[in-house]
Parts: structure tokens; sequence; C-alpha cells
């Protein structure tokens, strides 16, 4: 399987495998016997927990002192919570990182008087890996295909404003004319996947590997559990060549609105610096986090936890980021708003 059909242009290159920078002295910023802190905006049972762990145990291996790293969650909204956080009390010392949601981005732009936050004015370590939000819905709902949702209200669990499980059955509300429902105040994808599981909810829209590395089984058989019934994004996710996507059957008038959506992908699972962090700091990190992302046991440790590697480095998801911010069309973003959350706001 050629996982990096994934990589999309946009605002530059996203390489497939990271390229390794110079190396980093010690002296840059010493992490000797120092604690490391990666912040997380979602529970530990989802794909943001499962990445987040895992950098911790392997990325201190590549910085010199040999740092103890540690995940918190700060659950809410979504991730603006946690980011929000990043961005206005985190202290900028070298020692604390956030794994950003992948919405970050687009929230911004979306929602600003939400958003206490420039993601621009954090600097990227680096992304371990890009992805599609797939929208899945149990099948006792009688949906076997999107347009299913036309005749049918389904409720679909959600974490939180700045979530793609928000975001993602708003817009296909609002484009395709679904009769979704949206379920909010779930604390991460974790929980709203049992809730589905419960029949609390019928269905969510989240990242590929969340889905598969927890739920696997659903999809599998003749008669499945769920399907996956559309994805957002730049590109069909390798593994799901069959389920159509959004800019494929949306009304060509909101192609601006999805290419910028699908831009969350891009950013995927990885961390990045509150604005003030050292650059001394900052370029050891680097330089680690793109040893870690080629390392045989990092790999190995991901397929193992049925999470994949397509790995971005820091200077080229900042370059996607700082774009992105800076050449939004302010109309596409509020369109994307209204569509999304149907607010003009």
């Amino acid at each position: 399987m050629q996982l990096r059909k994934l990589v999309p242009l946009a605002g530059g290159v996203l390489a497939a495998t990271a390229i390794l920078a110079a190396p980093a002295k010690a002296a840059d910023f010493d992490f000797a016997g120092k604690q490391i802190k990666l912040v997380i905006g979602f529970g530990f049972g989802g794909t943001y927990g499962k990445y987040t762990r895992m950098f911790a145990e392997h990325l201190k291996k590549h910085i010199p002192g040999t740092p103890n790293i540690i995940v918190e969650s700060r659950p809410g909204a979504g991730g603006v919570l946690a980011t929000n956080y990043a961005a206005k009390a985190m202290p900028a010392n070298g020692l604390n990182y956030l794994v950003p949601p992948d919405s970050s981005v687009i929230v911004q732009l979306m929602r600003p008087k939400k958003a206490k936050f420039d993601m621009s004015k954090f600097t990227w370590i680096g992304s371990a890996n890009q992805t599609n939000v797939i929208m899945v819905v149990r099948s006792d709902t009688g949906v076997t295909k999107w347009e299913d949702l036309r005749n049918t209200a389904v409720p679909m669990g959600s974490t939180g404003l700045g979530s793609t499980s928000t975001i993602m059955p708003g817009l296909v509300n609002r484009m395709l004319g679904t009769k979704m429902k949206i379920v909010t105040g779930y604390k991460g994808s974790s929980k709203t996947g049992l809730a589905v599981e419960q029949g609390e909810v019928r269905g969510a829209a989240f990242n590929w590997l969340f889905w598969k590395s927890k739920y696997e089984r659903w999809f599998q058989g003749d008669k499945p559990y769920a399907r996956a019934v559309l994805q957002l994004g730049h590109f069909k996710d390798p593994e799901l060549p069959n389920v159509p996507m959004m800019k494929d059957v949306a009304d060509p008038k909101y192609l601006p609105v999805l290419k910028f959506i699908g831009a969350l992908g891009l950013i995927g699972r990885g961390v990045a610096a509150p604005p003030g962090t050292p650059e001394g700091a900052i370029s050891v990190m680097r330089t680690a986090w793109d040893k870690m992302v080629v390392d045989p046991a990092f790999i190995a440790d991901a397929k193992k936890r049925k999470l994949r590697v397509i790995p971005g480095s820091g200077a080229d998801i900042q370059k996607v980021v700082n774009d992105a911010v800076a050449n939004t069309d302010q109309g596409v973003a509020k369109q994307a708003a209204a569509l999304a959350y149907g607010t003009k706001k």
C-alpha cells in the first residue's frame, strides 16, 4: 500500500518521509534532568491520546539528555480549550508543547471569537500522520450510502465545535441536504465511539485511523455493524477507495470551502511549541522529531498500535499553516463557518 498517496500538495509539499535536519547540539537547549509535557485537547482513548503517548515514549530517545516526557489531557470544545490554553497560558519555556487539533487552523478562521489563538504564531515541531475525516453510520439505521441520510434524521455524536465530528456533519447537512442531528458534549472520540456502540447516537465523523484502530470489526463481513459513507479531505484514503469524497458529490460552488476545510488533514497528528518558546529548544526538538519518525522502532510500534506514519517536517507543516492563515479568503472562511455551524459568525 502506498500511503504517500494521501500526502497532498498544498502550500508546499509535505514530504512522505521526514527530511533529517542538521544535528542539533545539546548546548542549544539543555534537556538533561528535565520533564517535557505534551498537552492534548481530548481524552486518551482516541488517536490523539494514542499518538501522543507513543511520541512520549519514543521522542525522548532522540533528545540529548533523555528527558522524561508526560502527556496531559485538557478536553473541551473539540480541542479549542486546550489550544486557547497553549496560546495564552502555557509556559513557553521549552518544556511545554501542544498536540494541536487537526481542525485548529480552520476553526481559528471560522470562529475567531471562540478561538483565542493564532496557529501561525506557534512553531511546529513536526507531524506523524495526515488523514481524512470519515463519516461513519451504524447499519441498523438503514443507511448504506450518504444519500440515505437525506431521508432519516440520524443522531451523530460530537466532541465540540472545534471537532471534525461537528464540522463535517454540519457541512454535509447544508451542502447535501441531509438531516443529521449533532449531539455534542462527548469528551473525546473514544467516548463518542462508545456512545455509537451503545446506541446513544448512531454515527460520528472522525479520522479513519480512529475507526480502524478502535472498531475495525464494525466494517467486516457481509453484514457490517457500521459503514463509512463519506470522506472529507484532498485525496481518497487508499484504504477506502469506494467511499466517495465530499468534493466529488457536492455542488461545485462549494469547492473553495471544501478545499479550505480539507486542509485539516494535512496537520494530522503532530506537535507544536507555544509562542515564545526558545529557538534552541525548538532546534533540538525538531531534530529529535525527524529522527523519531524514521526510527524503525517507532514505525513498528505504530503498526502494532494500528496507527500509521506519514511524516511531515516542522518546516513543511509551518508553511502549510502560515499560508492558510495568511492567504485564506475571509469570504471563504465565513461561508465555511455558516455551512459548518449554521451561523454567519
